[in-house]
């Protein structure tokens, strides 16, 4: 049993300190990833990593029975609390320009969310809701590969599925994505 599990089974146990001892090998790692992806971010940008990074962090340990089925569990709700971070942020700031129109989404573009702007950013999200009803599993995955960083093995990795299967999931997301952006704007 790894570090990580023993220490998520230890939290499930009440054991307060446990979480003390999660906090910095979890958060190394997701710092790692947003810095990696905020690099890529258009000048000017406020957020910073760290600010991601902590906001996600108080998200997943600020609820009350929050219990993680091991380490993908875990990344993929760590990648669910960035997304509605990022999809919050991109909704006040379009809320403030009111009326912001949609913008043509090139899917080469689509590999980081961070480096996305607001408009695309808000479209992306549409669209993965409604890819959620459709086919999970490859919600799941391109939500780790877009709104977490991870490369396509990390995500099978945290998933726990074989890289056949991620490579997969990916090849069918970016598709069906590109179909739905196509079709929200009209072209």
């Amino acid at each position: 049993m790894s570090d990580f599990t023993r220490l998520l089974n230890a939290i499930d146990a009440g054991d307060s300190k446990a979480a003390d001892q999660l906090l910095p090998l979890v958060y190394e790692e997701l710092r790692k990833l947003a810095a990696a992806k905020m690099a890529q971010e258009q000048p000017g940008q406020t957020l910073q990593p760290t600010a991601l990074v902590h906001e996600a962090w108080l998200r997943l340990s600020g609820g009350e029975n929050v219990r993680f089925d091991g380490r993908g569990h875990f990344f993929a709700a760590a990648a669910e609390a960035m997304r509605r971070i990022l999809i919050d942020r991109a909704r006040q700031k379009r809320s403030l320009r009111r009326g912001a129109g949609a913008k043509r989404v090139d899917l080469n573009e689509l590999e980081v969310a961070v480096a996305a702007d607001d408009d695309t950013l808000l479209a992306v999200d549409e669209a993965l809701e409604k890819l959620a009803k459709e086919d999970p599993d490859s919600w799941q995955f391109i939500k780790l590969r877009f709104f977490a960083g991870l490369t396509n093995d990390e995500a099978a990795r945290a998933l726990g599925i074989p890289e056949r299967t991620a490579r997969r999931h990916w090849s069918f997301a970016r598709a069906w994505l590109y179909r739905e952006l196509r079709r929200q704007t009209g072209e």
